[in-house]
């Protein structure tokens, strides 16, 4: 069983048991939190697609921790005329683990 569900934004297919990094959510480090904006449900081999959600499809999850990802380098350059700048930046994950997906 696996359901596309939409989290902070942007679409994830997710199944029981799995461990998913995205945008920083609010909450505390071991807190449950639920999804109930799920856009497909695949319920062994039975299809439901919402229009645009599925009513009454949750996706339960539980708050792993909150990390930062890695550095990613922004650097601009104008060759001959002197001009650079570096720049960095890390974004704030949050680690969930997928416990339950309901109809």
């Amino acid at each position: 069983m696996y359901a596309i569900v939409n989290i902070a934004g942007q679409q994830f297919k997710v199944a029981k048991d799995q461990h998913l990094f995205v945008h920083r959510l609010q909450g505390d480090e071991g807190a449950s939190i639920e999804f109930d904006n799920v856009l497909l449900v695949d319920n062994g081999g039975a299809i439901t697609v919402g229009a645009p959600a599925v009513k009454g499809a949750k996706v339960s999850a539980k708050i792993v921790s909150h990390l930062k990802g890695d550095k990613v380098i922004v650097f601009h350059k104008k060759r001959r005329k002197g001009y650079k700048k570096k720049n960095g930046h890390r974004q704030f994950f949050t680690k969930i683990q997928i416990s339950d997906i309901t109809l």
